[in-house]
């Protein structure tokens, strides 16, 4: 056991999902795995390992910003052994090209500035594993999932006091969504020499001020959860 995780050598498979919400691990677990176990439920975050089209797969639960994800992206890539990371988050829209309830797969992840990634370097650019990149743009497609793929903000602040006028410039580099985990799962996947890829659903606008209920999110979450684990299945 890790300090965070109750979880036994074994019980992770090589290739982790994570969404940050356990209600979400535990929804995408029960919906599409084939034998769902729940193998960690320390803290509240659920963490469970199943099959897919019959390839071992595991969902954690993360939790909310870079500091809580980079917990328990750690203890799996250091203790437990997983080689394929995959993001299935949420993010705030950031371009009119992107539509609310939108899948963003992020090409490269930047830190919003340089206080809020100080973290080995966050502040960086990282970019994704590139052929998990294109094989999730290949399966995209095979599926008709309609996705974008660009440049994604990682921000440490949800409820910060300048508003959307921080996101100005994000915006004018072409930045197409802002979630809080991306550059931290990008930057420690490479530490370890892992592979990793973020897949985030808007559930929330900041150029159009739209917003999804929170109601919906789970069934919003099918085509990301579906794509994530055709990658993984493949991968």
């Amino acid at each position: 056991m890790t300090p965070h995780i109750e979880a036994q050598r074994g019980d992770y498979a090589e290739t982790v999902l994570l969404p940050g919400d356990s209600e979400r691990a535990q929804w995408m677990a029960e919906t599409f795995l084939e034998v769902p176990r729940c193998v960690n439920r320390r803290r509240g975050a659920l963490g469970f390992t199943g099959r897919f089209r019959g390839k071992p797969v595991s969902i954690q639960a993360t939790g909310i910003g870079v500091s809580s994800f980079l917990i328990y992206a750690h203890e799996l890539l250091d203790y437990h052994g997983v080689k394929t990371l995959i993001r299935t988050g949420t993010s705030g829209g950031l371009s009119q090209d992107v539509p609310l309830r939108g899948i963003v797969i992020s090409s490269e992840a930047r830190a919003e500035g340089a206080i809020s990634g100080q973290v080995f370097g966050l502040y960086q650019p990282a970019g994704p594993d590139q052929a998990l990149h294109a094989l999730a743009l290949r399966r995209a497609a095979d599926l008709g999932i309609a996705c974008s793929a660009g440049l994604t903000i990682c921000s440490d602040v949800f409820h910060h006091p300048d508003g959307r006028a921080r996101f100005d410039e994000p915006m004018a580099l072409g930045a197409l969504a802002v979630d809080m985990e991306t550059s931290a799962l990008y930057r420690i996947a490479a530490q370890f020499g892992a592979r990793a890829l973020s897949l985030l659903t808007v559930v929330d606008h900041i150029a159009t001020g739209e917003l999804t209920e929170y109601s919906e999110r789970q069934a919003l979450f099918t085509d990301m959860t579906r794509l994530a684990l055709e990658v993984a299945a493949e991968s």
